[in-house]
């Protein structure tokens, strides 16, 4: 069952039923499902299917030859001829799917341009749809115009498939616990491509220790191999990506723990930015601006950052111990911690929800976080006039004490802002005063696990 992605099929079937030809680029981080979503888009439709490789586009025009027609490829010694051999005698809209089609276009101009050509062509009974497919973020966002040249006038739309959210991970995960699937969307993400790696009867730690530690596990060194695939010079990617997991978030820490100068730093944060592994925290702006962090980066590839924070510093480690030995030491005690920084993400999404079903004091328009010298705000909300909403969350504690809201009060008061309204999420209880607080306070809003 394909989850979580009703808006990107009426997106394709838009495309699909639009007159004449189109050219779609369809894009998206590894494991985003991207190859699910067209496998279901083109159930009962005509399509054909081709994967390019790493190579020259003679080499291409080959193999893509070999594919249709074996041995029988004298009569195919062009894009255009292929083109020509996928339509003959169809009936109704032709779907063309090419993944990974940034290998042809950076192998030279041939592809593009004889593409454009052909669905430019008048002709009865003959119109595709052709989705170009590549988890390449960057190079769609930040080199494809430029390489593909006048051919981009010819692209009728760009759909980028985006990470799926909690409530999705909690109907594929249908036998776990609210708490398993936080762990589960903490260390995976909304990557559905990983989930797919997980086996529900197993209990978080089992799949951990099975199907990341394990040596014969496919995921055991994929946090490294998702920046290999995309990037040059892999360890000062891997220097930069271990100070961060390791709480250097400012560029000056970054630069005296590294040694890297800061406009190197800066270059190499910008691409790993590009390819949404690393992320550039901006607070929401208020009045307390001299109280804000400012240019902290974090990791926001949940699986990459799960990578560098537990097994990339203790790499000998995995190597002598067995798994479970090496989860016991190394992940058991600061998986809590970690998972923390992420049940923030399952809060805001229902935070979302409430405001979406307008069951919020008020609908907001505008949302984000506060990060402060003295402490954060995980979530800022307000409407058009200033209506104020704050939430802040707690994962790693059994119970919620009513210091976490006083520091939340006093958070606001140095971000000057009005705390008008104010959620409290918790996996644990909330203290007795804290109940006492909800009770006297109308304002006051606390959330349990149950709730969310």
């Amino acid at each position: 069952m394909l989850l979580g992605r009703g808006a990107e099929l009426e997106q394709l079937n838009h495309y699909y039923d639009r007159e004449g030809s189109q050219i779609v680029v369809v894009y998206g981080q590894k494991y985003i499902g991207k190859t699910a979503l067209i496998k279901e888009f083109v159930k009962d439709k005509p399509a054909s299917f081709y994967v390019s490789r790493a190579c020259s586009e003679k080499e291409q025009v080959y193999q893509w030859s070999q594919e249709l027609k074996g041995e029988h490829t004298d009569k195919y010694a062009s894009y255009d001829a292929i083109f020509m051999a996928l339509t003959k005698e169809m009936t109704g809209k032709k779907i063309i799917v090419v993944e990974e089609f940034q290998n042809m276009v950076k192998a030279g101009s041939s592809f593009m341009k004889e593409l454009v050509t052909f669905i430019n062509r008048e002709w009865e009974n003959r119109e595709v749809l052709v989705l170009l497919c590549t988890s390449s973020v960057g190079f769609v966002e930040n080199s494809m115009i430029k390489k593909i040249g006048e051919a981009a006038y010819s692209l009728s739309g760009l759909l980028k498939i985006k990470e799926l959210r909690f409530k999705d991970c909690r109907k594929f995960f249908a036998d776990y616990t609210k708490e398993q699937c936080i762990e589960v969307y903490a260390i995976l993400g909304g990557l559905p491509g990983l989930w797919d790696c997980f086996d529900s009867t197993l209990s978080v730690k089992e799949n951990i220790i099975r199907n990341i530690l394990n040596p014969t596990s496919l995921l055991r060194y994929e946090g490294a191999r998702m920046l290999t695939e995309e990037l040059r010079e892999p360890s000062v990617y891997n220097t930069i990506l271990a100070s961060i997991a390791e709480g250097r978030h400012k560029l000056n820490d970054l630069h005296l723990h590294t040694g890297f100068s800061r406009a190197k730093i800066s270059v190499y944060l910008k691409n790993l930015m590009e390819l949404e592994i690393v992320e550039k925290v901006f607070s929401y702006d208020t009045e307390g601006y001299d109280n804000v962090q400012k240019g902290i980066y974090r990791i926001c590839n949940r699986f990459v950052h799960f990578y560098y924070k537990f097994i990339y510093p203790h790499m000998s480690s995995l190597w002598v111990n067995i798994p479970d030995a090496f989860y016991a030491e190394y992940v058991a005690h600061g998986l809590k911690e970690y998972v923390a920084e992420y049940f923030k993400d399952v809060c805001r999404e229902h935070l979302e929800t409430l405001n979406e079903k307008g069951e919020l004091p008020f609908v907001y328009d505008r949302a984000g976080e506060w990060v402060g010298k003295v402490g954060n705000i995980h979530m800022i909300v307000q409407d058009e006039e200033a209506n104020t909403l704050l939430a802040q969350c707690n994962y790693d504690k059994p119970v919620m004490p009513y210091e976490d809201y006083e520091q939340l009060l006093y958070c606001a008061k140095k971000a000057k802002i009005d705390a008008g309204y104010i959620y409290l999420y918790s996996v644990g209880r909330f203290d007795e005063k804290l109940n006492l607080e909800a009770k006297v306070k109308k304002n006051l809003t606390l959330v349990t696990l149950e709730e969310l």
